[in-house]
């Protein structure tokens, strides 16, 4: 199982193309044969999970029951954004470019270990999300790590 974490500011060239940070990649599951699947992330950033992440989601995705509405929207919204990229031998990924539009992501990218993925954001976005929350991070992490 990939544990990222940590965080790099990259560029992204005219193509889309990022590089992962080593320290990520060290956290890719060799399971995951160098794939990604890239989507629509939640908070205007772009996620990517390695191959045998996802298809643990896969799995949840088929569980669903696609006569209720919110799974049918849901299940519409977050795989009509999805694509399958390639590591290449650069150790890059290609973002396509509807989802680095939709995140407003050019020239520059910062890439967030989250886990079980790794998130693509608009620095400044990013920034701006931090600064927007009614708590503080103690605050949070009181409410969020409760036992």
């Amino acid at each position: 199982m990939a544990f990222f974490k940590g965080q790099e500011l990259h560029s992204i060239d005219n193509k889309g193309r990022v590089n992962i940070p080593a320290k990520m990649r060290r956290s890719i599951s060799p399971d995951a044969n160098d794939t990604f699947t890239v989507t629509r992330g939640q908070d205007d950033c772009i996620v990517a999970y390695p191959l045998d992440e996802w298809k643990n989601y896969e799995e949840k995705f088929e569980e669903l029951n696609q006569y209720d509405s919110k799974n049918r929207f849901f299940l519409r919204k977050i795989l009509m954004w999805s694509e399958e990229v390639l590591l290449d031998a650069q150790q890059r990924i290609m973002l396509p470019k509807k989802l680095t539009d939709f995140a407003g992501i050019e020239g520059k990218v910062l890439i967030v270990g989250m886990v079980d993925h790794i998130e693509f954001w608009n620095p400044e976005k990013f920034e701006e999300y931090l600064n927007n929350h009614d708590e503080s991070y103690e605050e949070v992490a009181a409410k969020v790590m409760v036992k």
